[in-house]
């Protein structure tokens, strides 16, 4: 059984990592992918996929454009800027790297689409995936730190240097 002190250390390191510089870097990352996944969702849905008749399957290609091309923006300037500073473990290729982070990123995509397809018809299309991001982007990041730019390999390292 967990005592009440690991856990409120475990919320101490989690609120910690969550209020960090690295967290700010990576909703100002976040920010610039919600603005390419806004116009594009925006304009695939007025003008790309225009001619789809299907509410629910324009919806779905439109999302699905504009979620990868946000995933592209975000990995880029994650892997520059938010995580510039772990080089050394970047061990996989680009391509490689851009599959784990895709990956990665994929349980907060499906969340992503199931909260938009569930706010939708309740709000405006745009709203609904506003706050879809909003609430995905911490279960992101966490997996993104961890796994994808190396918080594991970081860790995993330093225990071994000791």
């Amino acid at each position: 059984m967990t005592s009440p002190f690991k856990v409120r250390m475990r919320m101490a390191s989690l609120l910690r990592r969550l209020f960090s510089k690295r967290f700010l870097k990576f909703g100002t990352v976040g920010a610039s992918g919600t603005v390419v996944n806004i116009g594009v969702l925006y304009l695939a849905q007025e003008y790309i996929f225009n001619a789809v008749q299907s509410t629910e399957i324009k919806l779905n290609l439109s999302l699905a454009l504009a979620i990868f091309l946000a995933t592209l923006n975000n990995f880029f300037w994650n892997r520059l800027w938010t995580w510039a500073d772990r080089k050394q473990y970047h061990h996989l290729s680009l391509p490689a790297q851009f599959g784990q982070y895709s990956l990665a990123c994929s349980l907060s995509i499906l969340l992503q689409i199931l909260f938009t397809n569930l706010l939708a018809p309740h709000f405006y299309y745009q709203l609904a995936n506003l706050i879809a991001i909003g609430v995905t982007s911490v279960l992101n990041f966490l997996l993104n730190d961890i796994w994808t730019f190396g918080r594991a390999k970081l860790l995993a390292g330093s225990k071994r240097d000791t």
